[in-house]
């Protein structure tokens, strides 16, 4: 009998250990191991967690766990994984008509097509635009425009030099005019010399470079306004990556400094990291509005598109302006030699700065907002105010001369001086202001 209970309890140990390799081995096969069974061919039971965590050995049982969490977020609609990259988070979807999500990483994307936020622009251009960015047609854009090909070889050739005369890179080394493509040979003083063409003068006159020279002169308008709106694009987005690492300097160092200087709480102090979020933000929407203004095909929309652009972007920079260089004044910078005659600023300084900084960033959001709002409804207001004002025109046309001046008069009377006690606000960022100055304290616009 102890003999017989020997052989059974080895052989259970031995299964055991059949099972855990049979186990181990699966898990080490990929995420197929969630739907793996028993491996008697007459016994179809499902390999269940629990028997994963009795058996497996704690690398595999990571693994299962890893796998066990990727199938949840793949199958599931609601999460997908944050495309950031070295990011293992998964993020949720809690809303609804918005598809910008952001991770805990900070990193914010489009829940819909997983590229970066883009609002205001939509998916589709998205993808054309980076589509534009990395494709080859850009390329041949500029070699159309800035190259000619040898008459000898046909290769593309750069003109780099002032003159007409080319030299084609060995083993062609044909020599050639730039202008008409002739032979060099053919050429010298009696042609024009070295910086011009009587030949090609002539020939274009007559229309026979019209085809040719029209063809590279929409290649080369075509690649220089590309070129506009990408630099623009691109700048955006190294000042928001600026931006980015501003504010994590800001939240690790400027705080502390802020605080032993002017004995003020960190949680005081939020309005900073808030202006330097709210300025990478705004850089996003910035970066984006070049996308949309580039497929922007409506004439009147461009023109009251890039007012609204250039408002945004002339808002944007006072806000950044102010939370990097005159935050900097209230820094002491351990490379400047303090003179005797300078001042240290004040807690009152920077109680002003406070008002200040706080006023533009609020501004700027309220700015920014309503732009992407406005570019989101594909700025439907511009036919409508189009329509009513030709609509007005036409009526007030019709009526006696001397009613229409006197309307016209009205429109540039200046602001009632008669402004109450408590302030007046500013024109342009709406912010009130002291009835005792006649700049904005906060945007710098004049009161009249």
């Amino acid at each position: 009998m102890n003999v017989g209970k020997i052989t059974l309890d080895h052989k259970f140990l031995m299964a055991q250990v059949i099972f855990a390799g049979y186990i181990s081995a699966a898990i080490s096969g990929g995420p197929g191991c969630l739907s793996l069974r028993c491996p008697d061919p007459s016994c179809g039971a499902m390999v269940l967690q629990g028997m994963i965590d009795k058996l497996a050995k704690d690398e595999d049982k990571e693994k299962y766990a890893r796998f066990v969490l990727r199938a949840y977020v793949e199958d599931t609609k609601k999460t997908k994984w944050c495309p950031a990259p070295d990011c293992t988070c998964a993020v949720e979807f809690l809303g609804d008509e918005n598809y910008d999500v952001s991770c805990n990483c900070k990193f914010s994307f489009c829940w819909n097509c997983t590229e970066e936020a883009h609002r205001p622009v939509n998916c589709e251009t998205v993808s054309k635009w980076i589509l534009k960015n990395s494709a080859e047609s850009e390329n041949m854009n500029w070699i159309l425009a800035n190259s000619k090909p040898c008459p000898k070889c046909k290769r593309p050739i750069e003109k780099n030099q002032g003159c007409m005369h080319m030299t084609c890179t060995p083993p062609c080394k044909f020599e050639f005019c730039w202008l008409c493509l002739g032979a060099w040979s053919d050429h010298g003083e009696r042609t024009g010399g070295f910086y011009a063409c009587n030949r090609y003068e002539s020939a274009k006159k007559e229309g026979v470079y019209d085809e040719t020279e029209s063809r590279r002169e929409r290649a080369k308008n075509s690649l220089e306004r590309y070129m506009h709106y990408y630099e623009r694009w691109a700048s955006n987005q190294t000042s928001r990556q600026k931006a980015q690492a501003d504010l994590q300097k800001a939240e690790k160092e400027q705080l502390a400094r802020l605080t032993d200087i002017f004995g003020i709480p960190e949680t005081q102090l939020k309005f900073i990291t808030e202006a330097w979020s709210q300025i990478i933000e705004c850089r996003r929407v910035l970066k984006w509005t070049y996308a949309y203004g580039y497929y922007l095909d409506d004439k009147v929309k461009s023109e009251f598109f890039e007012y609204l652009q250039g408002e945004a972007e002339s808002g944007l920079e006072r806000l950044h302006q102010c939370a990097e260089k005159d935050l900097g004044a209230f820094l002491p910078s351990a490379n400047k030699s303090d003179s005797a005659e300078s001042t240290p600023p004040s807690v009152t300084d920077f109680g002003e700065f406070r008002v200040k900084l706080a006023g533009l960033t609020s501004v700027t959001r309220n700015y920014f907002e309503n732009l992407v709002q406005a570019l989101e409804a594909g700025l439907e207001d511009v036919r409508c105010t189009g329509q009513a004002a030709t609509s007005t025109n036409a009526t007030t046309s019709k009526k006696a001369g001397t009613k229409a001046k006197s309307v016209k008069r009205q429109q540039h009377v200046k602001p009632s001086l008669d402004h109450s006690d408590d302030g007046w606000p500013c024109e342009r960022c709406t912010f009130l202001n002291p009835p005792s100055v006649d700049v904005c304290n906060v945007c710098e616009k004049t009161r009249y």
